[in-house]
Protein backbone atom coordinates (compact mmCIF):
# COMPACT_ATOMS: atom_id res chain seq x y z
CA UNK A 1 0.00 0.00 0.00
CA UNK A 2 1.61 3.25 -1.09
CA UNK A 3 1.01 6.53 1.06
CA UNK A 4 1.79 9.83 -0.17
CA UNK A 5 2.62 12.63 1.77
CA UNK A 6 -0.84 14.10 2.18
CA UNK A 7 -1.68 11.08 3.55
CA UNK A 8 0.74 11.02 6.18
CA UNK A 9 0.40 14.43 7.42
CA UNK A 10 -3.60 13.50 7.71
CA UNK A 11 -2.71 10.53 9.57
CA UNK A 12 0.26 11.92 11.78
CA UNK A 13 -2.53 14.92 12.47
CA UNK A 14 -5.15 12.58 13.47
CA UNK A 15 -7.31 13.58 10.24
CA UNK A 16 -7.61 10.42 8.45
CA UNK A 17 -6.34 6.64 10.01
CA UNK A 18 -4.13 4.63 7.98
CA UNK A 19 -5.17 0.83 7.51
CA UNK A 20 -2.78 -1.85 9.01
CA UNK A 21 -0.66 -3.60 6.12
CA UNK A 22 -1.18 -7.07 6.45
CA UNK A 23 0.50 -9.52 8.36
CA UNK A 24 2.54 -12.55 6.18
CA UNK A 25 4.55 -15.73 7.57
CA UNK A 26 8.15 -15.47 7.53
CA UNK A 27 8.71 -19.57 8.26
CA UNK A 28 10.05 -21.88 8.10
CA UNK A 29 13.48 -19.78 6.86
CA UNK A 30 13.97 -17.28 9.24
CA UNK A 31 16.14 -15.48 7.60
CA UNK A 32 16.59 -13.63 3.90
CA UNK A 33 19.59 -12.40 2.07
CA UNK A 34 20.47 -8.57 1.21
CA UNK A 35 23.63 -7.04 -1.12
CA UNK A 36 25.86 -8.33 1.94
CA UNK A 37 24.94 -11.73 2.25
CA UNK A 38 22.42 -13.42 4.76
CA UNK A 39 20.74 -11.74 7.30
CA UNK A 40 19.07 -13.86 9.63
CA UNK A 41 16.22 -13.25 12.21
CA UNK A 42 17.87 -15.26 15.24
CA UNK A 43 21.48 -13.05 16.63
CA UNK A 44 24.24 -14.36 18.85
CA UNK A 45 22.90 -13.91 22.13
CA UNK A 46 19.71 -13.06 21.57
CA UNK A 47 17.75 -15.47 24.23
CA UNK A 48 20.24 -13.84 26.63
CA UNK A 49 18.37 -11.08 28.12
CA UNK A 50 20.93 -11.92 31.03
CA UNK A 51 23.61 -13.65 31.46
CA UNK A 52 23.33 -17.08 32.20
CA UNK A 53 24.41 -18.02 35.61
CA UNK A 54 24.10 -14.05 36.99
CA UNK A 55 22.89 -13.70 40.41
CA UNK A 56 19.69 -12.59 38.67
CA UNK A 57 19.58 -14.61 36.23
CA UNK A 58 16.01 -17.12 35.73
CA UNK A 59 15.58 -19.54 32.67
CA UNK A 60 12.58 -19.70 31.03
CA UNK A 61 12.17 -22.77 29.07
CA UNK A 62 9.28 -25.03 27.11
CA UNK A 63 8.57 -26.62 23.72
CA UNK A 64 6.18 -25.27 21.01
CA UNK A 65 3.62 -28.49 19.90
CA UNK A 66 1.71 -28.66 16.70
CA UNK A 67 -2.61 -29.99 17.15
CA UNK A 68 -1.23 -33.60 17.74
CA UNK A 69 1.24 -33.27 19.97
CA UNK A 70 4.24 -32.74 17.60
CA UNK A 71 7.03 -30.74 19.02
CA UNK A 72 7.61 -28.04 16.41
CA UNK A 73 11.43 -27.73 15.12
CA UNK A 74 11.18 -24.08 13.06
CA UNK A 75 9.17 -21.94 15.29
CA UNK A 76 11.05 -18.55 16.38
CA UNK A 77 9.95 -17.05 19.91
CA UNK A 78 10.27 -13.98 20.76
CA UNK A 79 10.01 -12.13 24.56
CA UNK A 80 8.73 -8.66 25.82
CA UNK A 81 8.97 -7.92 29.83
CA UNK A 82 9.20 -5.67 32.59
CA UNK A 83 12.66 -5.81 34.90
CA UNK A 84 12.46 -7.12 37.90
CA UNK A 85 11.17 -3.52 39.77
CA UNK A 86 8.19 -3.89 37.06
CA UNK A 87 9.62 -1.00 35.12
CA UNK A 88 9.01 -1.27 31.40
CA UNK A 89 12.75 -0.48 30.01
CA UNK A 90 13.09 1.81 27.79
CA UNK A 91 17.04 1.37 26.68
CA UNK A 92 17.47 2.40 23.02
CA UNK A 93 18.48 -0.87 21.02
CA UNK A 94 16.77 -3.85 21.70
CA UNK A 95 19.95 -5.89 20.48
CA UNK A 96 21.97 -4.36 23.28
CA UNK A 97 24.16 -7.44 24.49
CA UNK A 98 26.93 -5.76 26.14
CA UNK A 99 26.47 -7.93 29.68
CA UNK A 100 24.82 -4.99 31.53
CA UNK A 101 22.01 -3.51 29.78
CA UNK A 102 18.71 -5.40 30.51
CA UNK A 103 16.46 -4.16 27.25
CA UNK A 104 13.38 -6.05 27.99
CA UNK A 105 13.83 -8.23 24.73
CA UNK A 106 14.64 -10.84 23.73
CA UNK A 107 14.03 -13.42 20.68
CA UNK A 108 15.18 -17.24 20.36
CA UNK A 109 15.07 -20.03 17.53
CA UNK A 110 13.53 -23.30 19.29
CA UNK A 111 15.85 -26.32 18.44
CA UNK A 112 15.36 -29.66 16.20
CA UNK A 113 12.89 -30.97 18.92
CA UNK A 114 10.58 -27.45 19.59
CA UNK A 115 12.61 -26.67 22.98
CA UNK A 116 13.18 -22.89 23.43
CA UNK A 117 15.73 -21.26 26.62
CA UNK A 118 15.67 -18.01 27.62
CA UNK A 119 17.83 -16.25 30.37
CA UNK A 120 16.06 -13.64 31.87
CA UNK A 121 14.89 -12.15 34.81
CA UNK A 122 11.84 -12.68 37.08
CA UNK A 123 9.22 -9.56 35.99
CA UNK A 124 7.86 -7.50 38.76
CA UNK A 125 4.18 -5.99 39.05
CA UNK A 126 3.88 -3.32 36.31
CA UNK A 127 1.51 -1.79 39.16
CA UNK A 128 0.77 -2.24 42.76
CA UNK A 129 -1.08 -5.96 43.30
CA UNK A 130 -0.85 -6.53 39.39
CA UNK A 131 0.03 -9.88 38.61
CA UNK A 132 3.25 -10.11 36.64
CA UNK A 133 3.93 -11.35 33.39
CA UNK A 134 6.21 -12.00 30.24
CA UNK A 135 4.83 -11.56 26.88
CA UNK A 136 5.44 -14.09 24.15
CA UNK A 137 5.34 -13.84 20.61
CA UNK A 138 5.41 -16.98 18.47
CA UNK A 139 6.45 -17.49 14.70
CA UNK A 140 6.35 -20.48 13.48
CA UNK A 141 5.27 -22.30 9.65
CA UNK A 142 1.23 -22.50 9.40
CA UNK A 143 0.67 -18.77 10.68
CA UNK A 144 0.10 -16.82 8.33
CA UNK A 145 0.43 -13.86 11.37
CA UNK A 146 2.41 -14.51 14.32
CA UNK A 147 0.21 -14.98 17.82
CA UNK A 148 0.38 -13.36 21.05
CA UNK A 149 0.18 -14.63 24.84
CA UNK A 150 1.11 -14.18 28.37
CA UNK A 151 3.26 -16.11 30.65
CA UNK A 152 2.31 -15.63 34.02
CA UNK A 153 4.33 -16.14 37.34
CA UNK A 154 2.74 -18.99 39.08
CA UNK A 155 3.36 -17.81 43.00
CA UNK A 156 1.28 -14.85 43.36
CA UNK A 157 -2.27 -16.60 43.24
CA UNK A 158 -4.15 -13.43 44.64
CA UNK A 159 -2.67 -11.41 41.80
CA UNK A 160 -3.64 -14.01 39.50
CA UNK A 161 -6.88 -14.16 40.90
CA UNK A 162 -7.70 -10.64 40.01
CA UNK A 163 -5.85 -10.24 36.81
CA UNK A 164 -8.43 -9.08 34.26
CA UNK A 165 -6.75 -10.55 31.29
CA UNK A 166 -6.52 -13.80 32.98
CA UNK A 167 -10.72 -13.29 34.63
CA UNK A 168 -11.89 -12.69 31.04
CA UNK A 169 -10.51 -16.59 29.66
CA UNK A 170 -12.74 -19.59 30.38
CA UNK A 171 -11.64 -21.28 33.86
CA UNK A 172 -10.58 -24.56 32.38
CA UNK A 173 -8.13 -22.58 30.10
CA UNK A 174 -6.68 -20.47 32.25
CA UNK A 175 -3.86 -22.93 33.38
CA UNK A 176 -2.06 -21.99 29.59
CA UNK A 177 -1.07 -18.64 30.10
CA UNK A 178 0.54 -19.72 33.74
CA UNK A 179 3.81 -20.90 34.04
CA UNK A 180 5.27 -23.83 36.09
CA UNK A 181 7.73 -23.59 38.60
CA UNK A 182 10.61 -26.25 38.14
CA UNK A 183 12.38 -27.36 41.26
CA UNK A 184 15.41 -25.09 40.39
CA UNK A 185 13.63 -22.16 40.45
CA UNK A 186 13.32 -21.77 36.50
CA UNK A 187 10.03 -21.37 34.76
CA UNK A 188 8.65 -23.49 31.82
CA UNK A 189 5.85 -22.76 30.04
CA UNK A 190 5.05 -24.99 26.54
CA UNK A 191 3.12 -23.17 24.27
CA UNK A 192 0.31 -25.72 21.55
CA UNK A 193 -0.46 -24.18 18.52
CA UNK A 194 -3.90 -26.00 19.09
CA UNK A 195 -5.69 -28.22 20.51
CA UNK A 196 -7.03 -31.42 19.19
CA UNK A 197 -8.20 -34.82 20.40
CA UNK A 198 -6.50 -35.54 23.97
CA UNK A 199 -4.91 -31.99 23.83
CA UNK A 200 -7.73 -30.18 23.29
CA UNK A 201 -7.92 -28.33 26.74
CA UNK A 202 -4.58 -27.69 26.67
CA UNK A 203 -4.25 -25.69 23.58
CA UNK A 204 -2.93 -22.37 24.37
CA UNK A 205 -4.86 -19.05 24.93
CA UNK A 206 -3.52 -16.41 22.41
CA UNK A 207 -4.47 -12.58 22.05
CA UNK A 208 -6.20 -10.99 19.57
CA UNK A 209 -5.84 -7.14 18.90
CA UNK A 210 -8.49 -5.01 17.23
CA UNK A 211 -8.43 -4.32 13.85
CA UNK A 212 -6.28 -7.41 13.03
CA UNK A 213 -7.47 -10.83 11.57
CA UNK A 214 -5.62 -13.81 12.76
CA UNK A 215 -6.65 -16.91 10.28
CA UNK A 216 -6.92 -20.21 11.39
CA UNK A 217 -3.95 -21.90 12.21
CA UNK A 218 -3.45 -24.77 9.46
Amino acid sequence: MRIDAEQLRAAQEGRERLAPTPGQTIGPFFGYVDAYGPVYLPFPDGQHLVAPGSPRAVRLTGTVYDGNGTPVPDALIEIWQADEEGRIVQETGSLVRDGWTFTGWGRAAVDNVGTFTFSTVEPGPVEPGAAAFIHMVVFARGLPNKLHTRIYLPEDTEALAADPLLSSVEESRRHTLVADRLPDGSLHFDVRLQGLGEHAADETVFLQFPGIEYPAVT
